[in-house]
């Protein structure tokens, strides 16, 4: 019978980070810097707040959108922290978490045989929701270009099939982010062509020495750009599942169609914490964002001294350096690192092949472990001789 399975389905594969990690997670006295999971509790606050819901029987259905409070509160958020204006009423929908976000969006913007432009190296969930939709993944090399689309790159890729852009930014897995005039650069390949521009803004509130610009915010791409966001990175909420589209109305109203029929709504209680979280909460973000870039400085200090070749992550909680490994993928340098090493970091490759010859590392973690993992990395850079 499997072979009668949709074809798109049987294609696709498990997430390269996640097959790593359930490959090495019993292995015995490893200290892992892999998972992308903040590693502090949720504000207790938030917390409260879900107790109440629960205690005042918010545990029904709500509108698809969400509930308006929750809906205004973003549409307050992004008007005081990037300076652009939305419709809570008809342009704000309250998602399962971002992934669940970029499903819909995908699903609302894409025919068979349309191409999706994606900066690789970069997260492996885009991928397999654009094929699942029918279309085609086209990644744009940003290994020449400091780990980030570039004008000229990005019009030497598009063809006439070209539907959408993806910008996450900041990158996971790089940490890469654009600075004002760089966004405005690609906005002037863009602004005069019909191609969507999907921007990722997960880990917008974790940002590093500069200012989170929203490509959203500029006026000649605004009614073509689908923002996505959510509270998982920012308010270390990723168990809470509660994620946003942002979206002009005339395209809003075609994707609660498809979030209406695959969720119905995102979780009552979880949007009352989330309501909490960007309200009483709004200020959170600051002192994990203080406490990651203590980390940043720490590790980049520590990989530049052993050599590797890295980018100075401009936010998220990622480092991506390079590891001129002769004869060895990186997925066997990841391997052996456990074995030999026991320290695990997530090989490139999980992040397209553009990411062969790099190594994930997530500085989501305590400065001790950081400090532990370090040691043994440099280590065995020491004692393997590998290039």
């Amino acid at each position: 019978m499997e072979n009668y399975l949709n074809r798109q389905v049987k294609s696709i594969e498990i997430s390269g980070i996640r097959k790593f990690f359930n490959m090495v997670q019993h292995e015995k006295d490893v200290i892992s810097l892999t998972i992308g999971q903040p590693d502090f509790h949720t504000p207790e606050h938030i917390k409260h707040a879900t107790t109440r819901a629960l205690e005042n029987n918010k545990t029904t259905y709500t509108n698809n959108a969400g509930i308006i409070e929750l809906r205004n509160a973003i549409s307050d958020f992004y008007e005081t922290k990037y300076g652009i204006s939305y419709d809570p009423k008809n342009e704000i929908i309250v998602t399962t978490g971002a992934s669940q976000a970029i499903d819909i969006t995908f699903r609302t913007i894409l025919n068979p045989g349309d191409e999706v432009l994606l900066p690789g190296p970069i997260y492996p969930g885009y991928e397999p929701l654009i094929t699942l939709a029918n279309a085609k993944p086209i990644y744009v090399d940003t290994t020449k270009t400091n780990l980030k689309l570039t004008k000229e790159t990005l019009k030497n890729n598009i063809t006439d099939k070209t539907k959408c852009v993806v910008l996450p930014y900041p990158s996971n897995p790089t940490g890469a982010s654009y600075s004002y005039s760089e966004l405005k650069d690609l906005i002037s390949v863009l602004k005069d062509r019909d191609i969507f521009i999907l921007a990722d803004e997960i880990y917008s509130e974790l940002i590093y020495d500069q200012t989170h610009h929203s490509i959203a915010a500029f006026s000649e791409v605004h009614d073509k750009t689908i923002v996505i966001n959510g509270l998982s990175k920012s308010h270390s909420m990723t168990g809470f599942r509660i994620g946003y589209v942002l979206a002009p109305q005339w395209l809003s109203k075609h994707i609660i169609k498809v979030h209406q029929y695959n969720v119905s709504c995102a979780s009552s209680i979880s949007q009352y914490a989330a309501l909490e979280a960007l309200t009483t909460g709004i200020h959170d973000p600051e002192e994990m964002r203080n406490v990651y870039h203590q980390r940043r400085e720490y590790v980049y200090s520590r990989l530049i001294k052993m050599g590797l070749e890295v980018n100075k992550p401009e936010g998220a909680f990622y480092f991506f350096p390079k590891f001129p490994v002769k004869d060895m993928s990186s997925f066997d340098l990841g391997l052996t690192l456990v074995k030999k090493g026991k320290v695990a970091l997530v090989p490139g490759s999980s992040f397209s092949h553009l990411g062969e010859g790099y190594m994930r590392l997530s500085y989501a973690y305590s400065l001790e472990a950081l400090e532990e993992g370090l040691n043994r990395l440099e280590t065995f850079l020491l004692n393997e001789k590998l290039y």
